[in-house]
Order: structure tokens, then C-alpha cells, then sequence
């Protein structure tokens, strides 16, 4: 029987004070400092080294796996210069002596054995002549203890588990839950998500769409400035709402043309980052408001993150004031407001 261990920060003990970000199936290149001695969503070792659990291998205190980042028990065969023969140098005289020297060590060495061979038979036999009878001695079982969850005694509620808070574990940040809105179990982008509960048949009639999405990003390009990766972003936004979506369906009759509303400096979820907003027209129904913010994460390398907005035209419930809003909700994982609700209160 095997355990999945859920996503999360594991320690990383390659690198004494880091994590690494564990994605539920694989590791990932993302690392933090340490919070401190407890690891998050870590199970407890089992008493007994038994059939390794299922987990993220080679962090933390679970057994090591092969290829893990984890210290192994013993050095892979393999590491550091092979062993070399003994090289004779020029000063080590002539080898007919050591021949000699060999010879007779080897000689007395199967002297030295055939006597223990002899004893052995002797010392095997009773006293009547026959071979003594071997005495097994079998040892009990070691116990296996099988893991079991640490029951948590803070009284804080857990931000995955409320309704008012989206949680980025893997990028540190949170996002607001406005009212009318939901965090779907899974969508087609396969990011954390938010979108307005009720859904429509989109204009281009070729599958269903939602008035209102966000979502949050880990920047994949090697640029890290926020204003480079928050104007190069916003093209991808703008063409995965309206132009084209990931299966390729132009739900919307494609855009026709934009024009930019917003674009500057601000300050979210603690950290300097840029903003743009487009407003774009459809072949097919009303178009919408895009908006990319970029930032540097608060945890590990500070990667950066990357928050796309979608607001559909014409939605008396999304005026453009709600997404500032959301901005501006946009924290830091571990804020103390993170887990009183910061959506509670946000409505259009």
C-alpha cells in the first residue's frame, strides 16, 4: 500500500537551509529558505526501514530513492576515480624477490588453511563421531508502524480549505475570492484558478465560457524584470481568452483589435511589479478586459509570478473597480490576513 504525498515544501537535504516545491508526482526547480524545523505536509518516518512509502524521493527524512536529491545510505558504486593497481616505480629494485616473498606467503597460507579445515571437521563431530547438529536461531519480526497524519492544534483555519482564498503554494502568493465567484476542482488551464460561478455558451457556439476568470502563473521565461514579462504576457493572455484558447477553439470569433487602458508600477503582494491592461473587441459578442501583473515571488529565488485577469464586456458585475480590487488583494502566502478570509468582504 503506498501514500501519496500532496504538493508542498519538503527540505531539501542536498542543500543544508532550503526547500524544494514537491508538485505531488515529481521535484520541481523551485527552492525557498527553510521556515524552520517542521516540514509541510510531510507524514512521519515509519519505525522500521519496510517497504518504502510513496512519496517525493530524496527529501526530507523518507527513505531515499533512486536519483533523489536526499543523502543515499552508502555511496553509489560508480562515484569518485576507480582504484588503481599498484604501480612499481623505479626505486622499487628488482621483482625476483617478491616473487620469492609471494611464493612463500601463498605457501603458508594453505598450510594455515588446511589445519582450519581440519579443526573445523573435528570440532563438527560428537563424541560418537557424528556431525553435531546445527542449532537455528530465529528472531522475531521487527513491528512495522504505519504512518499516521499529524492532527494540526492550531486554531487557524487552513487557506486551502477556505472558500474566500485561492492558495499558489507553489509561487507563495494568495488571491481574494470575490463573491459569485468559485475555485473549480479542475479547468483546462491547469493553474490555480478562480471564475465566476455561472457559465454561458460562448459566442462562437463551440463550447461553454465564464465572465470572469484569474488565474496565477510561474514566468517561464528567463526574464525577470516585471514590466518586460507583464508586456510580453498580456498578448498571450488576451489571444488564450478571446483569440484562440489551449484546445483551439475560437470561442469568441477571435480579436479584432485592442487598445491598452492601463499600464505602470504598482505595489503587489509586498514586492514592486508592473501592470497592463488591454481592452479587446471580438469578431463574435462583446470582447473584454485583459490584465497581466507581474512580480518576484516572496519565497525561494523570487521566480517571478505572473496574475492574468479576464473580465468579459457588458457584465454589470465585473466593472474594471473589482479588478483592482483583486489586485490589490493579491498576498504573500503566510499573511496574517491570508487565513481570516481576505475575499469575504469583496463583491462588485
Amino acid at each position: 500500500m503506498s501514500y501519496a504525498t500532496p504538493p508542498g515544501w519538503y527540505p531539501d537535504t542536498g542543500t543544508p537551509g532550503l526547500e524544494r516545491w514537491w508538485d505531488g508526482t515529481a521535484w520541481t526547480a523551485h527552492t525557498r529558505p527553510s521556515a524552520g524545523p517542521a516540514a509541510s505536509h510531510q507524514p512521519p518516518a515509519p519505525a522500521d526501514p519496510g517497504p518504502a512509502q510513496s512519496g517525493p524521493a530524496g527529501f526530507g527524512p523518507a527513505d531515499p530513492g533512486p536519483g533523489g536529491f536526499g543523502p543515499a545510505e552508502a555511496a553509489p558504486a560508480g562515484f569518485g576515480p576507480p582504484s588503481l593497481p599498484h604501480q612499481r616505480g623505479p626505486h622499487d629494485g628488482s621483482g625476483g624477490g617478491n616473487r620469492t616473498k609471494i611464493l612463500a606467503i601463498t605457501l603458508s597460507g594453505v598450510l594455515v588453511l588446511g589445519a582450519a579445515v581440519t579443526g573445523v571437521i573435528l570440532l563438527g563431530r560428537d563424541d560418537g563421531g557424528t556431525p553435531a547438529a546445527r542449532t537455528t536461531t530465529t528472531s522475531a519480526p521487527a513491528p512495522v508502524t504505519t504512518p499516521t497524519a499529524t492532527p494540526s492544534t492550531s486554531d487557524e483555519p487552513d487557506p486551502d480549505e477556505n472558500p474566500a482564498v485561492l492558495v499558489d503554494q507553489l509561487n507563495g502568493v494568495t488571491v481574494p475570492v470575490p463573491e459569485g465567484w468559485e475555485k473549480p476542482r479542475s479547468s483546462s488551464s491547469d493553474v490555480p484558478t478562480i471564475r465566476t460561478v455561472q457559465s454561458y455558451d460562448c459566442p462562437g457556439g463551440s463550447s461553454f465560457c465564464y465572465h470572469g476568470t484569474v488565474t496565477t502563473h510561474t514566468a517561464r521565461s528567463a526574464e525577470t524584470d516585471p514590466k518586460a514579462l507583464a508586456e510580453a504576457d498580456i498578448t498571450t493572455a488576451a489571444d488564450l481568452a478571446y483569440e484562440e484558447d489551449s484546445l483551439g477553439r475560437r470561442n469568441h470569433g477571435g480579436i479584432t483589435s485592442h487598445k491598452v487602458l492601463k499600464a505602470g508600477q504598482l505595489s503587489v503582494a509586498g514586492r514592486v511589479g508592473y501592470l497592463v491592461r488591454w481592452q479587446v473587441t471580438t469578431g463574435k459578442g462583446p470582447g473584454g478586459y485583459v490584465q497581466s501583473v507581474a512580480f518576484p515571488s516572496s519565497v525561494g529565488s523570487g521566480t517571478p509570478v505572473i496574475v492574468r485577469l479576464v473580465f468579459d464586456a457588458d457584465v454589470a458585475e465585473l466593472p474594471l473597480s473589482l479588478m483592482d480590487t483583486i489586485t490589490r488583494g493579491v498576498r504573500p502566502l503566510g499573511d496574517d490576513g491570508t487565513s481570516g478570509g481576505v475575499g469575504a468582504s469583496i463583491s462588485p
